[in-house]
């Protein structure tokens, strides 16, 4: 436990606030997921099956990148439930806080278990860039997706 607090301690004041705003929009997606209806979250992710724009500026992917980092290293780490959906819809809201806009899509898919079980799964993409949900998305078919279009 030292080791990570020493880990934490020695991070730019950029990335740690980066991490705090991760926590925070974490809560308020589990908080939101448990609270509220998915048609009211569909709306506010954007039009059914629209994606983004695919083109995005080295700017817009890094950033996305470091949310994604940092929405990641957060969702390992909470006591309550911060898988794929969770992590999508905290960082589509730190995306739009910056004004970037990206595509959530939702794909169901079997397990590889012995006995295989269907699952579901949500992943966020900017451009080329998976922001979150993105290891073993391949697995899943995509059966929509959601989008704001840029201002």
């Amino acid at each position: 436990m030292w080791n990570k607090l020493g880990r934490f301690a020695r991070l730019p004041f950029a990335r740690k606030r980066l991490l705090g705003e991760a926590l925070l929009t974490l809560a308020l997606a589990r908080a939101a997921m448990f609270c509220l209806p998915f048609r009211r979250i569909a709306a506010w992710l954007g039009t059914p099956g629209a994606v983004s724009p695919g083109a995005a500026t080295d700017e817009e992917l890094r950033i996305a990148e470091e949310i994604g980092w940092a929405v990641g290293v957060v969702a390992r780490r909470v006591p309550w439930d911060g898988r794929c959906l969770a992590q999508a819809l905290a960082a589509t809201g730190m995306l739009r806080r910056r004004g970037l806009e990206g595509t959530v899509s939702f794909g169901a898919g079997w397990t590889e278990a012995a006995e295989p079980e269907f699952s579901a799964h949500a992943w966020l993409q900017v451009g080329s860039c998976i922001v979150t949900g993105g290891p073993g998305r391949e697995r899943f078919k995509t059966l929509t997706s959601f989008a704001r279009k840029r201002p």
